[in-house]
């Protein structure tokens, strides 16, 4: 077996069905590449998507439900699963174009030891697609970013695959990304191994949702750093000196407090403004450098 797409979904039932008959229409012959889902205990119309998909399945395709645990039990349970020599993944959200495969393969070809980025167009919906043309627009500066990624299986089993600790919303892709930048692993890019990534605009009845999200994933970052105390680390997760103080700064003249107060305006469920959206980050940014102070703090204390 040449590639394994993995994949791990939770309450995406309705993206489901076009991503997985997206993975299945793919240019290379059946028997050289396989699907494995983990389904992390979802509770919506997931598990009937998924019994439509296996009648359709035209290359193998394995299901492994569990419990919900999360995306990086998830993920090796994946890995486990997989039989491919390279493995290949992306999210429940991702739609991959007919030669995604193809050319993640040939690009291994060309450096089979290195992990090989993809090119990721992101699209409000899947009934409107562009162009399949990526653009500098649609650049990601992440080393390891599973909404398009590969790597040999055999390198990502000998790191350990995902960390479990991971528990929470955030950076546990970035975890493996250093341990394999640490490892020697070089990355390449081909724009060629083309998916569209599912980016609805925010609403506002998503605020709640954003926030919980926002905290999780500042839990998470000092989950990152205390595991790479390293200058990528600090930088990409907010945890250095500057950043902090500008949020210190920021929270001693009690902006939080009122853009908390401008986005509690913000009623109904409905797209956001462009206004309103801007808002709305700047007080996740707010929440995301409180909760990091909080999880410093405990960090220290233990």
């Amino acid at each position: 077996m040449r590639a394994t797409i993995q994949l791990c979904t939770y309450n995406r039932a309705t993206l489901l069905e076009r991503v997985l008959d997206a993975c299945f229409e793919q240019t290379l012959p059946e028997d050289s590449y396989e699907v494995v889902l983990v389904n992390d205990g979802s509770t919506d119309g997931t598990s009937a998507t998924i019994e439509r998909a296996r009648a359709r399945a035209t290359c193998s395709f394995t299901v492994v439900e569990q419990q919900n645990a999360g995306l990086a039990r998830g993920r090796n349970v994946g890995i486990a699963r997989a039989s491919g020599d390279r493995i290949i993944f992306i999210d429940d959200d991702v739609l991959p174009l007919p030669n995604f495969v193809e050319e993640h393969l040939r690009s291994h070809e060309l450096r089979p030891a290195a992990i090989v980025r993809g090119g990721a167009i992101n699209v409000e919906s899947f009934d409107d697609l562009p162009p399949p043309v990526w653009s500098w627009k649609d650049y990601s500066g992440n080393f390891f970013w599973t909404t398009n990624v590969s790597v040999p299986t055999a390198t990502i089993r000998a790191i350990g695959g995902f960390n479990e600790s991971f528990a929470e919303y955030g950076w546990e892709d970035i975890d493996v990304g250093l341990r394999l930048r640490f490892a020697g692993v070089r990355a390449i890019f081909n724009p060629k191994a083309l998916a569209y990534h599912y980016k609805p605009w925010p609403r506002s009845g998503e605020i709640e949702k954003m926030e919980r999200q926002a905290r999780a994933q500042a839990r998470t970052a000092v989950t990152l750093s205390a595991l790479h105390p390293h200058w990528r680390t600090y930088l990409a997760t907010g945890e250095n000196p500057v950043q902090r103080s500008v949020h210190a700064t920021l929270r001693a003249m009690g902006v939080p407090e009122r853009l908390r107060r401008r986005v509690g305006a913000i009623t109904g469920d409905r797209p956001l403004e462009t206004a309103e959206l801007r808002t709305v980050r700047r007080m996740l940014a707010s929440v995301y450098f409180e909760e990091l102070e909080r999880a410093i703090q405990k960090r220290n204390a233990t």
